[in-house]
């Protein structure tokens, strides 16, 4: 995880919704970054497509069981920057609390979490925790995305 850094001034493709913090809402923000995915030119199948998918359920998964406050909801963004070749995921919650660095080693076979960080430091190019207006925190990852010919923005 390293220091934050400023997002480009103008991503060529922008997603942003808010979901309900729960198990629907993370599946829901998952499936609809898959949608956006592929409509931006970048097909369910493809490694980006794939790997950008597992960060952001990993993500929206955290913000329900880790960063939920009831009777709040969780938000993501997705921003396409073609100039540096990334898609930013943004996932921020309403909760005070950081996540705290992965574990090393990971967690034993018969342990239930403390996978999910693990896999978004191993799949994103970065990611970090910054704070946000407001109560709580985002969380952003980038991930490589291919340049599209005709992207669908």
């Amino acid at each position: 995880m390293s220091a934050p850094r400023t997002q480009s001034p103008t991503p060529s493709c922008t997603f942003t919704q808010r979901f309900s913090a729960t198990r629907r809402g993370a599946r829901l923000a998952r499936l609809l970054a898959a949608h956006q995915l592929t409509e931006w030119g970048h097909p369910h199948g493809s490694e980006a497509h794939d790997t950008a998918v597992l960060v952001v359920a990993e993500l929206a998964s955290n913000a329900v069981l880790h960063g939920r406050v009831p009777g709040r909801d969780f938000g993501l963004s997705l921003s396409v920057d073609d100039s540096r070749g990334i898609v930013r995921i943004e996932v921020t919650d309403t909760h005070p609390a950081h996540p705290a660095q992965p574990a090393r080693p990971a967690p034993g076979p018969d342990e239930d979490g403390g996978r999910g960080l693990l896999l978004v430091d191993a799949l994103a190019a970065d990611w970090g925790v910054s704070d946000r207006l407001g109560p709580g925190k985002t969380v952003w990852a980038e991930c490589a995305l291919p340049r599209v010919v005709q992207p669908g923005c």
